[in-house]
């Protein structure tokens, strides 16, 4: 690949980076890795992971308030509360199917719980002192609590 054939996947990358993301796939199928635009591929992947990490740690947090809040208020629960922890499992379980996905779960786990009482004190109006101090159950187990009934 010539200076000015890199500069343009490079200029791809900024300007299509779905056409650049088909580009390097087609160019990794037939093997030419000389070819590749290394330098924002790494920072794809990278943003990548960060993005797939936050979001199992945004998910986690609305599951468990939720949760909180249908075990907690039972005097004011929604159905609104049913349907988020029905959806939140949902695409915790497919996110779940990448085991490394689902050890990062169980890593940020005691960070997404603080940060879930801290949301369902909010929103109840109760102290977080209302609300157990660590998690009684695993990522894994959270996300296999049965949808209220």
């Amino acid at each position: 690949m010539t200076a000015t054939e890199s500069e343009t996947l490079a200029a791809l990358y900024l300007r299509d980076e779905t056409a650049w993301l088909e580009t390097m796939a087609e160019l990794i199928a037939r093997k030419e890795f000389g070819e590749l635009d290394y330098d924002n591929l790494r920072e794809y992947l990278t943003d990548m992971a960060i993005r797939d990490r936050r979001e199992v740690w945004s998910r986690l947090v609305i599951l468990i308030a939720h949760h909180l809040k249908w075990e907690f208020q039972t005097n004011n629960r929604a159905d609104s509360w049913r349907r988020t922890i029905k959806d939140q499992r949902r695409e915790l379980t497919m996110i779940f199917e990448s085991g490394v996905l689902r050890k990062h779960a169980e890593a940020v786990l005691a960070s997404a719980y603080h940060a879930a009482v801290e949301d369902a004190a909010d929103e109840t109006g109760l102290p977080k002192s209302a609300f157990p101090a660590k998690s009684k159950l695993s990522a894994s187990e959270w996300v296999a609590v049965p949808v209220p009934a």
